[in-house]
């Protein structure tokens, strides 16, 4: 469900059933915002490959976290949803919940602390990201490919989150089932999850 009529040209109808057949294959249902990337093909064929490829450079739990910050700072319940289901993966549904509420009380380690501040910072501000801010990554182990890496997930959440909310795509209905009302609760950010 989104704003935008999602009807397509019948030009574009096959490029538009294989993403559909591959997103239902992958997740078991047709999510909102791949109805709204039927209106451009090339552009989720692109933006999919920019994400399998920014993914790809660094650890994934760290990609979770950076894009878990991201997605709350920008107040992207879509993003903040399916981010913080996937960090599930790595921690208790109680420990993503307490990270997604303050990641500075959730018993995370003080480099993944610092990492969230900064993911929280670029998806903010990012000119006012200084030396300073980069230094404070570095004393943490981090070093400059896993910068770059962190600030390129984050830009990657920044256009992701901005297209889904800007047409008012709904989170899907599926995270009610699937996610821990508490979680649930503290990952809604944004945008209300379909009914």
């Amino acid at each position: 469900m989104s704003y935008l009529d999602v009807r397509v040209a019948a030009s574009a109808q096959d490029d538009v059933d294989r993403i559909h057949d591959a997103e239902r294959r992958r997740l078991g249902y047709l999510p909102n915002y791949v109805e709204v990337f039927g209106l451009r093909p090339a552009v989720y064929d692109a933006w999919a490959q920019l994400n399998i490829t920014v993914k790809a450079g660094m650890d994934l739990r760290h990609y979770e976290l950076a894009t878990l910050a991201a997605a709350r700072r920008l107040r992207s319940s879509y993003c903040s949803l399916a981010h913080g289901a996937l960090l599930c993966k790595f921690y208790a549904p109680a420990t993503v919940a307490r990270i997604a509420a303050d990641h500075h009380d959730a018993g995370l380690d003080d480099a993944e602390v610092a990492l969230m501040d900064f993911a929280e910072k670029v998806a903010d501000s990012a000119f006012s990201v200084t030396r300073a801010d980069i230094q404070t990554l570095r004393q943490h182990g981090f070093a400059e490919a896993d910068v770059f890496q962190i600030v390129l997930a984050v830009a990657a959440r920044c256009f992701f989150s901005t297209v889904v909310d800007a047409v008012g795509a709904e989170p899907d209905s599926q995270y009610r089932s699937s996610l821990d009302p508490q979680l649930l609760r503290v990952l809604t950010v944004g945008r209300p999850v379909a009914a």
